[in-house]
C-alpha cells in the first residue's frame, strides 16, 4: 500500500502566492493581505508552523465571520517626536505592525530612541518577525503584544492574560543579528493549536483543561488555560506586558478577546508595542558591537551552545534555496481556499 506523504514542499514565492490569494477571496484587501502572507510564509521559512500558513483558515473564517475589517487602512494616530501610536483599525495586525516599526526606526535615528506602539490590532503572529526591520537598521528593538486570555495569574486558575510573547533583536557587525523570541507561557498557543489539527497529544506540563486539570490532550487544553513559563514569574511578566501594551494604547485586555480560535467572537482589538534604539545615541556603535561580540564569544565558548535564532535563520536560508516545508494537510487547505 502506497503511503499518503504528511508534507509538502513548495517554493516560497508559490506559498506566498497561495496564501495571498486566499486570503483575497476571504475578502483581504491586497494590502492587508500581502502584509499578512509575507509574515506567515516567513515562519513557514523558520520552522515555525503553528505561525505560518496553518493560521490562514483561521484569518479567512475571522473575515467571513467579521472579527477582522479586511478593508482597514492603519494609519498613525498620535506621535511625539519618540512616541507614535498606530491604529490597526480592526485590520490584521500586519500592515499595522510594519507601519509601526517603521516609524519607530525613523523616530529613533532622530531621538536616539523611540517606541512605536499598535491598538486595535489582531494576532501579531512570531514577534521577532517585526524586529528583522529594526536589526536591519541597526538598531536594537524589543517587540512584545497580548492576545487573548489563555493564561491565569499566579495562584489563579481563570485565564486572565495571553501568551504576551516578548522578542528582541541585537545586530551584530559580522554576522547576522540575535534574535530573541519566547511566549510567557510554557509554550506558545501555537503549538497547542497545530497539535489539534493533527490529533495528536501534547506533552504534560503544557497546559490545563477547563476544569484547571492538568491535559494532555489538545482540544481540551485549548478550551482550558495554559501554565506560565517559570510560574509566578512568567505570570508578572505576562502582567508587565499586558499593561505596556493596553494601559498605553487603550486597546482591549486579552480577557475582553474572545479566543482566536472560534470562528465567530468580538473583534479582539489587542495591543503591541515596538521599541527601537540606535546604540550610537548611547556609549556608541564600536562600543556597542565590540561588547555584543565580547559577550557571544564568550557563550559560544561551551561547545554545544547555540545562539538564539540561528537555528530559525538557517532553516529560512534553506527553504530559500530547496523550497518551504509545510504539512500537506495544510497545503491542500491553501489550495481550496485560493480557489487553486
Amino acid at each position: 500500500m502506497t503511503s499518503v506523504p504528511t508534507t509538502a514542499i513548495v517554493a516560497a514565492g508559490d506559498l506566498h502566492h497561495l496564501a495571498l490569494r486566499a486570503l483575497v477571496a476571504a475578502g483581504a484587501s491586497e494590502l492587508q493581505a500581502r502584509a499578512t502572507a509575507t509574515a506567515l510564509v516567513a515562519a513557514d521559512m523558520q520552522g515555525l508552523a503553528s505561525h505560518g500558513t496553518s493560521r490562514v483558515q483561521m484569518y479567512a473564517a475571522h473575515l467571513a465571520h467579521g472579527r477582522v475589517d479586511g478593508q482597514a487602512v492603519p494609519a498613525v494616530v498620535s506621535r511625539r517626536p519618540a512616541a507614535i501610536l498606530v491604529d490597526a483599525a480592526d485590520g490584521f495586525a500586519f500592515p499595522a505592525c510594519e507601519l509601526a516599526t517603521g516609524e519607530a526606526v525613523s523616530a529613533a535615528r532622530q531621538c536616539g530612541m523611540a517606541i512605536a506602539a499598535v491598538t486595535n490590532s489582531h494576532h501579531f503572529g512570531a514577534a521577532a518577525y517585526h524586529l528583522e526591520a529594526v536589526a536591519e537598521a541597526g538598531m536594537v528593538g524589543l517587540a512584545m503584544g497580548n492576545s487573548p486570555a489563555a493564561m491565569p495569574f499566579a495562584g489563579g486558575k481563570r485565564a486572565i492574560f495571553g501568551t504576551n510573547p516578548i522578542a528582541a533583536c541585537f545586530p551584530r557587525r559580522d554576522a547576522a543579528p540575535l534574535m530573541i523570541d519566547l511566549s510567557l507561557s510554557e509554550v506558545a498557543r501555537g503549538k497547542i493549536m497545530l497539535a489539534a489539527q493533527q490529533g495528536k497529544p501534547i506533552p504534560s506540563g503544557w497546559a490545563l483543561d477547563s476544569e484547571g486539570r492538568p491535559t494532555t490532550d489538545a482540544r481540551e487544553a485549548l478550551q482550558g488555560s495554559m501554565l506560565p513559563a517559570g510560574g509566578n514569574k512568567g505570570a508578572m511578566l505576562a502582567l508587565i506586558v499586558e499593561l505596556l501594551v493596553t494601559a498605553l494604547t487603550g486597546a482591549s485586555f486579552g480577557a475582553e478577546a474572545d479566543s482566536f480560535f472560534v470562528d465567530a467572537g468580538n473583534r479582539p482589538r489587542l495591543g503591541q508595542a515596538f521599541i527601537a534604539i540606535d546604540p550610537g545615541a548611547l556609549a556608541g556603535q564600536a562600543v556597542y558591537f565590540a561588547r555584543v561580540e565580547a559577550l557571544l564569544e564568550a557563550v559560544l565558548a561551551d561547545e554545544g551552545v547555540r545562539l538564539p535564532g540561528a537555528r530559525r535563520q538557517a532553516l529560512a536560508a534553506q527553504a530559500q534555496a530547496q523550497g518551504v516545508q509545510i504539512a500537506a494537510s495544510t497545503l491542500e487547505q491553501l489550495r481550496r481556499l485560493a480557489g487553486a
